[in-house]
Order: structure tokens, then sequence, then C-alpha cells
């Protein structure tokens, strides 16, 4: 078993530090590791549904536990930013998203939410054929026959499935979150992106403070499209 100690975790992390010395260490996979919770510690110790890691382990090598629609048998698996949980079994589901305070959280949501999720385009590549690959922020990859994305908009897609359901641009108006820097968690209205003639990254101004574009996340026009975990001002 990969281990990482628990003083090291990330402050991202909801987990007591001195109840012992080691943890799980998440296993490579499309979130880095401060994004992300390995799937045991999501059963052990943030959905109690095992006393022990062995117990855990039982549970998730059965395929009991789905993320994005799909069984995980890997028990260090990265539960990052945006992913769905779901124990078909229980009827259950969450949302991995950062609480007000910078820390993964889970948000129980309904069985209709659970079959949709955000990601934010990160990069498009060209392949063969003249299609348009988006490479999106979980890892995933979504050919489209039409250039109308740009990297940093927010795609809701399908899972499983992965089909494009609305497009949430990064601009003017839209609500984002941030999932890095001193202000990880915190929702705020974008008021403007600057883009930086540099390899520095863009700039995005938002109501009250700045910070780069690879932190904001737009999660909605007038409203969050998701359920916040206690985000003052913005609960449905």
């Amino acid at each position: 078993m990969a281990h990482l100690k628990r003083l090291s975790a990330p402050k991202s992390w909801k987990l007591e530090r001195k109840v012992a010395k080691w943890t799980v260490k998440p296993s490579p996979g499309p979130h880095p590791v401060e994004r992300s919770i390995p799937l045991l510690l999501i059963v052990r110790d943030f959905l109690h549904l095992a006393d022990t890691g062995r117990e855990a382990r039982k549970i998730i090598s059965a395929r009991e536990i789905l993320v994005d629609g799909k069984p995980r048998r890997d028990y260090k698996f990265p539960c990052g930013f945006m992913d769905v949980i779901s124990i078909p079994k229980m009827d259950l589901h969450y949302r991995v998203l950062f609480d007000s305070r910078g820390v993964l959280s889970l948000v129980e949501i309904d069985e209709e939410r659970a079959k949709w999720k955000l990601c934010r385009i990160e990069n498009k590549t060209m392949v063969k054929g003249g299609k348009l690959q988006l490479n999106l922020h979980d890892g995933r990859n979504i050919l489209v026959e039409e250039n109308e994305y740009k990297t940093g908009d927010v795609l809701r897609i399908s899972v499983p499935e992965q089909e494009i359901l609305e497009k949430i641009p990064m601009e003017k108006g839209i609500l984002a979150m941030i999932i890095g820097g001193k202000h990880t968690g915190q929702i705020a209205e974008i008021e403007e992106v600057i883009v930086t003639r540099s390899p520095m990254p863009n700039i995005v101004k938002l109501k009250g403070f700045s910070t780069i574009k690879p932190y904001v996340f737009p999660i909605g026009k007038d409203k969050p499209l998701v359920q916040l975990p206690g985000a003052e001002g913005y609960e449905e």
C-alpha cells in the first residue's frame, strides 16, 4: 500500500492529522493530489460506510462505489473536484466540491443531478479527420465538430455518456468557484479576463479580488448550477 504522512497531506483534505502517522496516497490519475481524495478515504472517513481500511477495500473491490457512473475498484483512485460519487444499493449520490474554507467536501445530490457534472476545458487539439478534441480538467477528452469552445469554458456533460448538455463561458457576469490559491472555495462574479502578453497565466478580475485563470472555474450565469457546501449567499 502506498502511504502518505498525514501531516504532509494537502490542506484541502478533511483529515485528522494526529490520530495516526500514515494515510492513503492517491494513485496517479486525472486530478492533482490537492484537488482529489483517495476513494478509500471517501468510503471510510467521509461516508462512514466502513470502520477500517480493510472493510473499505472490500466494499470498493466489490464494485459497490461508482465514480461518474463507472465502478472503480482501485481504493487509491483519486476522486476529484466535480466528480460524482454514487452508491447504487443505498440510492445515495454525492458531488466533490470545495467548501468556503477551501476543504474538499461531499455534497449530497439527487439522482437527476448525479447524471451530469461540470468539466473545464484545459486545452484543445486537432485530430485526424479535422475534428477538434477538447481536453477536460478531469482527464477525459471529447470530440466536437465545430470550434465554438474556448479554454477556460466549462461544459455540463452527462456521465458516463459524455454528451455535452450546456456551455458556461468564462466571461463577464459569470459566477465562478476558485479552485486554487488563498481564495480556494470562494464564489465570485467574473468582471474581466485580462490577457497577459507573456508566458505567465492570464489574470481574471472578480468582485473583490483577482487571481490567475487556472484557478477560476465557472459554475453558472445567475446562480450556481451545482449545489454548494454551505457557501453563504449562494445555496439553493
